[in-house]
């Protein structure tokens, strides 16, 4: 059995198919780190927009503050981690799990670390 496909039935196709592949990039570049890509065993060393993987856990997470004037709050999941005063390299603590990271008050894209689950 062959089905006929009309010439106005393959545009469509073709336009539909253009539609996916621009959804399909925009959101690979929405999800496009804007800082660099940083690795550790036991510590990671990150500046706001990065991405780090630690290989360890608990983990060690330090985060470069930005220059400015005076401390700001800085969340880790949108939990209260600690304040810290700006231009200063702060030590967040040891975590047992992946962290969202953003500094408050501070107009710097949101800070990613990766910590793996060891049961």
């Amino acid at each position: 059995m062959k089905i006929r496909v009309s010439r106005s039935d393959s545009t469509l196709v073709g336009c539909v198919r253009g539609a996916v592949l621009l959804g399909v990039i925009g959101l690979v570049s929405g999800c496009a780190s804007t800082g660099k890509h940083v690795q550790g065993w036991d510590k990671v060393v990150l500046s706001p927009g990065d991405t780090g993987n630690c290989n360890s856990s608990p983990c060690m997470v330090y985060l470069k503050m930005p220059p400015g004037q005076g401390s700001y709050e800085v969340t880790g999941n949108e939990v209260r981690i600690g304040t810290y005063p700006a231009g200063q390299t702060a030590f967040l603590g040891s975590f047992w799990s992946s962290q969202g990271i953003q500094i408050k008050g501070m107009n710097v894209p949101q800070t990613y670390v990766y910590i793996p689950v060891q049961r």
